[in-house]
């Protein structure tokens, strides 16, 4: 979802976004948001997936309020931002609208630009079904607020006791990358971070220079000689 048409220097924006993959490698997907067009403060988290993407379809839902932000996966809840003071526009709040696009990110998305997109296989193609939107239809310049969304029991309300459970495995199992745990980028965690031991502990071990604040040092080495990207089905 963005306004970047609209509010082309103070826009928002809150994304999934599929990072492409390397043949016989799981599927990542990315999620981020953005307010007042803060791009300086990336607030990325990264998780691999369990299934293929272009097999067949699954449900990516987001709900978004105007205190919180929570991203499902298949109905499972993956992540949640709560709105805090501190944010001020850095939480997204002025009236987007909802995009789908298949864009070249393999300069960065895939090993860090390590594998570029083979367009031999080209054209992409995305998949839809069983779309549902729900809110309400302003005027973005307006700056007006939903008042009386329509509810329906395919829309998601919020997170309770047992969704908590359930993201809380899903963190545990497929989380790659947090941004709140990123002590290169952010000495000071930005201030809608909740810290989980467990999970700072678990990212240490997956990448101690990133998450652990451990200074990389470099070796003397000798010198040695030594994807296809596909649309995902959403």
């Amino acid at each position: 979802m963005s306004n970047g048409d609209i509010f082309e220097k103070n826009h928002d924006e809150i994304d999934f976004e599929f990072l492409g993959n390397i043949r016989g490698k799981n599927w990542r997907i990315q999620t981020n948001i953005y307010g007042n067009g803060s791009t300086n403060v990336g607030r990325e988290e990264r998780y691999g997936l369990w299934f293929d993407p272009s097999e067949d379809f699954h449900q990516y839902s987001i709900l978004w309020t105007e205190n919180q932000i929570v991203f499902y996966v298949d109905r499972v809840p993956i992540r949640e931002i709560k709105r805090t003071q501190e944010m001020g526009g850095d939480f997204p709040s002025k009236p987007m609208s909802l995009y789908a696009t298949i864009w070249d990110g393999s300069g960065w998305a895939t090993n860090g630009g390590r594998y570029g997109v083979n367009y031999k296989y080209a054209p992409y193609v995305a998949g839809f079904s069983d779309f549902v939107l729900h809110g309400c239809a302003v005027n973005p310049l307006d700056q007006s607020k939903c008042q009386a969304a329509p509810t329906s029991d395919s829309v998601p309300s919020g997170i309770d006791g047992e969704q908590q459970m359930k993201m809380g495995n899903f963190r545990k199992k497929h989380m790659q990358y947090s941004y709140c745990y990123d002590r290169t980028r952010y000495k000071v965690p930005p201030s809608e971070c909740v810290i989980n031991a467990k999970e700072a502990e678990r990212l240490r071990g997956f990448d101690p220079v990133t998450f652990g604040g451990v200074h990389h040092h470099g070796k003397r080495r000798h010198r040695t000689r030594s994807t296809q990207a596909k649309a995902s089905s959403i």
